[in-house]
């Protein structure tokens, strides 16, 4: 007989008591625990007994901009994280998936559209809070260069450090763990449907390339494949 699997625990961070109560009710259905939080406040309350598989995150809460959160949350965490908005402004859907969320949802959204989302972000989080699993227990080192997912620190050969981004250090994360092989837009960004957002992975790409001062037009480490997507060219060693 297989060990029953215990359901994935969801934080929903919502201030709206209708639409917190309709979003538990949805994943609830479909076999997920929930726990509700109304204030970014009793969330970070709520972080320091469990660390849930996936966060449900509205940018508008009472007592602290949603983006904040995200940052704070992204800083110590490596949950899933859907971002739930009623704002329709692209510059905060991009910004919110710079700072390290997986996706977003427009209100008002259909509940399959929801569950199809979080599912999506879930696949790439198995066992996330599992200690074996954690992240800043590893290092990886290659062409010279050393980094250390758990603070985000990339040294250089010569021994200087620096401090990337939420998003520079997923997106190096990605290329470390597939090194030698060719990832498209969507792959690098977690599988997220990128259509009308298909520069950022560029822009970050840059930024990142900037942190190795490598010329794009001449780039030896991370290559652009062109019609495919990038590769990152080294030997990854993991310790």
């Amino acid at each position: 007989m297989q060990p029953t699997r215990t359901p994935e625990l969801i934080y929903v961070v919502e201030d709206e008591p209708a639409i917190a109560r309709l979003i538990a009710d949805t994943l609830e259905k479909f076999g997920y625990r929930t726990e509700l939080f109304r204030t970014a406040e009793a969330f970070f309350n709520g972080l320091r007994q469990q660390v849930p598989e996936l966060v449900i995150l509205d940018l508008g809460l009472p007592d602290m901009d949603g983006m904040a959160v995200l940052q704070q949350l992204r800083g110590k965490h490596s949950c899933g994280l859907l971002i739930v908005t009623g704002r329709s402004d692209v510059y905060d859907r991009v910004m919110g998936l710079e700072l390290g969320a997986d996706d977003y949802v427009v209100k008002p959204f259909e509940p399959r559209e929801l569950i199809a989302r979080a599912r999506s972000i879930l696949r790439r989080y198995p066992g996330v809070v599992a200690p074996a699993a954690d992240p800043a227990l590893r290092v990886a080192e290659f062409a010279g260069w050393r980094f250390e997912p758990g603070s985000n620190t990339l040294t250089s050969p010569g021994g200087q450090q620096d401090t990337l981004s939420t998003a520079e250090a997923q997106l190096l994360s990605v290329l470390l763990a597939h090194p030698n092989h060719i990832l498209t837009r969507e792959q690098l960004l977690g599988g997220r449907d990128v259509s009308a957002l298909d520069r950022s992975i560029d822009l970050r790409i840059s930024r990142l390339r900037r942190r190795f001062e490598e010329n794009p037009q001449h780039a030896r480490l991370i290559k652009t494949v062109y019609g495919a997507g990038y590769l990152l060219a080294a030997t990854v060693t993991w310790s």
